[in-house]
């Protein structure tokens, strides 16, 4: 019988070994022993001991350590079985160090036991080779990848503007979601699931505009005639030959960098054609523009000239009314819709500045001369100005402000408003009644004179930036005695989607007032209830536990596991809380679903969404601490470039604190805290209201621990920005995530079948168009500094050869 005291001498490599294993132990002990006394998991604890004894027995040469070893890799294959289950990514973490260590522990297994175990230490070392090659072979592979029923092949419901979609031709994209029903679905099908695996390169354009350390590009170009029109990083307009790519004209907006924000690019332009002038006279067709320092410009079409009847030499200032506002504080970046001949302007405020930052007021213009027609100001006497406040006056402060795509409705002469909340995100005591019934909603305007019709809010007293950023959807949807009904499709950062009436506002399915936490802030109220939509599915996962904290090893794992005890969380909605408590929230502000929007083909019934998964953490910082920290609002003597933004700490100013907001990371590593994937792309049918198919969106090509990119495609699925696109080929066209990819799938499976490698960051919403009978796809490869790609001033057109 062998003795397990017995002593041996290990081969050379074997000390280091064990030191590993005793110092991974340590760490585990120390570390765990502290999350026990959170409250968390005793198994890093456990597992720690285990292999803090099993090292320091090998450095002395003791058989026993071996068999401590095994405990140690039991316990971890037993804690994963119970935490992880069959959820592959839970693996990574508990299992690949422990089994990497344990390749060399078996090789130990001679020198401890003698040559009598060599060929059982061959075996188990193998057995770890195998066990590992399988993990990382099936990184390969998609998880969470589901397709569950087949596509509808009837059609269901239409579009909303029948008129407007009956008029445009089916090779434009003539607005920035397509049509006026912001379908982004073109009924283009020369480009098939049989033939897309033959796209190539057409030609690439360049802007000559990358702005450093400010947004590049976000821009999805539309398609008009003779024209492909689209706005550059800085806000310049250019005309491209849609079949060369060869630039026709340009028109330089006169743009500052320090106008530039840190948080927004220009996402789009809009085309309009003058109702009382004739087709060969100047400006009959014109490109209007809402810029990034607050200007609205209208030039011709055809020659890029400033629209001499527009404002003033083609000009109109949106920063009148305004009060005091400094460069970078105010962005206009969504394209504005034109409904009935009245341009309707909204505007992104920088979040977390102050609560008394400039209003977020919604203004209607003259599509013809740019007149002033009215301005919905929610805290104005009665809603609405009628002529631009004059000395002495302003729009109300601090009001919620409107940044993403709006969508008019011709029909209706109605204008549909995503809103976000109050200035000062994190902090409602001071917001009015008035300002808690519109923020983090969609609002209906009449077009003609700024009337509120009616509110849907998707969260009430919002302290999450739950703002609404995706542009609605309309679609014609069966109501209770099978009429149809003007509907719209609400998507939200929550990943809740709402069908509601456009006439109205009233849900089409069912919505729930669920309870929601209380925080612990009285001065800092919470609602008592949320809204839920219940019969349609959600773009989300299930709300974060410790076991679902992640990392590339054990040890950044129980980091997380560490960060998330310390933190308060109780699921959706979890509230801000007093200093110094942090709290997390789940999902974060970048989705559900943002600006990029949702993809609708009205012929079958479809609705395809990109979604993120990607928690923040965040913590409320006392005025001492903000001045420790130098954090001023962006208007503020004080103020630094880069201390304090909308994607990270904020001032608050004119609140009782300031705010500390990070995405839920390891820092360095720059890895998150929750299992992948961390972004998907979903299809729904819309008759039975189902997921057809689900599978992660993104590779980690382009990503990895460090922020080296690892150049495999391990399907993690990765956060993204941008929307994707339908056409009548069966066709799913997106970029939108990290891995710098441009994707078509198959409309029925979701299935991959072609890819290409854009020259930068893609995260904006492609377009398709055809010219002369031969059909393009288009991408804005310009990065985005807060996913961390590349940043370029690339259009790039695709074709079949």
């Amino acid at each position: 019988m062998t003795n397990p005291a017995a002593r041996t001498r290990l081969p050379w490599w074997g000390k280091p070994i064990a030191v590993v294993i005793a110092a991974s132990g340590l760490v585990l002990l120390l570390g765990g022993g502290y999350l026990i006394s959170l409250g968390g998991s005793w198994a890093p604890a456990i597992i720690g001991a285990l292999l803090l004894a099993s090292g320091w027995l090998l450095l002395q040469g003791r058989r026993s350590g071996a068999l401590l070893y095994l405990a140690a890799f039991l316990v971890s294959l037993i804690v994963t079985l119970i935490e992880s289950g069959d959820r592959f990514w839970g693996w990574v973490p508990r299992m690949g160090y422990v089994t990497g260590l344990a390749f060399f522990v078996a090789l130990m297994l001679p020198f401890l036991y003698g040559d009598g175990k060599r060929r059982l230490g061959r075996l188990l070392a193998l057995g770890c080779v195998v066990f590992a090659g399988a993990a990382f072979v099936g990184a390969f592979f998609p998880h969470y990848s589901q397709v569950l029923s087949g596509a509808p092949a009837a059609p269901l419901i239409a579009g909303g503007n029948a008129a407007e979609r009956a008029a445009q031709k089916e090779n434009e994209w003539k607005d920035y979601g397509r049509d006026a029903d912001a379908t982004r679905y073109s009924p283009l099908k020369q480009i098939t699931t049989q033939n897309v695996d033959r796209l190539e390169v057409a030609w690439t354009y360049r802007t000559g505009d990358t702005p450093e350390g400010k947004f590049a590009a976000e821009t999805t170009p539309i398609m008009v005639g003779d024209g492909l029109y689209l706005c550059t990083a800085m806000n310049n307009l250019v005309k491209l030959d849609p079949k060369t790519g060869k630039e026709l004209w340009r028109f330089d907006v006169g743009l500052k960098h320090e106008s530039l924000p840190y948080t927004a690019a220009c996402r789009g332009v809009t085309h309009y054609a003058s109702k009382v002038s004739g087709e060969a006279d100047a400006c009959h067709e014109r490109i209007v523009e809402a810029t990034l320092d607050m200007r609205l410009i209208a030039v011709d079409a055809r020659t890029g000239q400033p629209c001499q009847g527009f404002g003033a030499n083609g000009q109109v200032d949106l920063g009148l009314g305004m009060g005091k506002w400094v460069p970078g504080q105010l962005a206009v970046t969504s394209a504005p819709p034109i409904v009935n001949g009245t341009i309707v302007v909204n505007h992104q405020v920088l979040d977390n500045q102050r609560r008394w930052a400039p209003s977020g007021v919604i203004r209607g213009y003259d599509a013809e001369t740019g007149a002033f027609k009215w301005a919905w100001d929610v805290n104005h006497s009665g809603g609405v100005w009628h002529e631009i406040p004059g000395p002495g006056q302003e729009y109300s402060r601090g009001t919620p402000n409107s940044w993403g795509t709006m969508t008019g409705d011709d029909s209706l002469n109605l204008v549909y408003v995503p809103t976000g909340n109050s200035s000062a995100d994190y902090y409602s005591k001071t917001r009015t009644d008035a300002e808690n019934r519109v923020a983090s909603s969609i609002v209906a305007l009449d077009a003609g004179t700024g009337e509120e019709k009616w509110v849907f809010q998707n969260a009430h007293l919002d302290a999450w930036d739950y703002d609404i950023g995706s542009q609605p959807t309309l679609l014609d949807y069966p109501g209770a005695g099978g009429e149809k009904v003007p509907a719209m499709i609400i998507s939200t950062k929550r990943g809740q989607n709402f069908i509601v009436d456009r006439r109205n506002g009233k849900p089409l399915l069912p919505v729930e007032e669920r309870p929601a936490p209380a925080g612990n802030l009285p001065e800092n109220p919470r609602s008592p209830t949320q809204p839920w939509s219940v019969d349609m599915p959600r773009l989300g996962f299930p709300d974060l536990t410790e076991s679902r904290m992640w990392g590339m090893t054990p040890f950044d794992q129980l980091y997380c596991r560490i960060k998330f005890r310390q933190a308060h969380y109780v699921g959706e909605f979890t509230p801000p809380m007093a200093p110094p408590q942090p709290w997390i929230v789940f999902p974060g502000y970048n989705g559900g679903t943002d600006w990029g929007s949702v993809a609708y083909d009205p012929n079958r019934g479809i609705l395809v969404a990109n979604w993120n998964a990607t928690p923040m953490y965040e913590r409320l910082l006392t005025r001492a601490e903000a001045e420790a920290r130098q954090l001023y609002a962006i208007d503020d003597p004080r103020y630094k470039p880069g201390h304090g933004g909308a994607e990270g700490p904020g001032a608050m100013e004119d609140t009782p604190y300031a705010v500390d907001v990070t995405p839920f990371l390891v820092p360095g590593l720059d890895t998150l805290c929750n299992e992948p994937p961390y972004g998907m792309i979903t299809a729904i049918d819309m008759h039975t209201r189902k997921v057809i198919w689900q599978h992660p969106l993104g590779t980690a090509r382009a990503n990895g621990p460090f922020g080296i990119p690892t150049y495999m495609p391990i399907n993690v699925g990765t956060p993204n920005n941008g929307g994707p696109a339908l056409t009548a080929g069966n066709l799913v066209f997106v970029a939108a995530a990290t891995d710098n990819l441009i994707r078509a799938l198959d409309l029925d499976t979701g299935k991959e079948l072609w890819s290409d490698v854009l020259p930068a960051g893609g995260q904006a919403s492609p377009m398709t168009y055809s010219v002369d009978g031969k059909q393009f796809v288009v991408q804005m490869a310009g990065g985005h500094h807060f996913m961390m790609t590349p940043a370029g001033d690339y259009v790039v057109a695709y074709s079949l050869p």
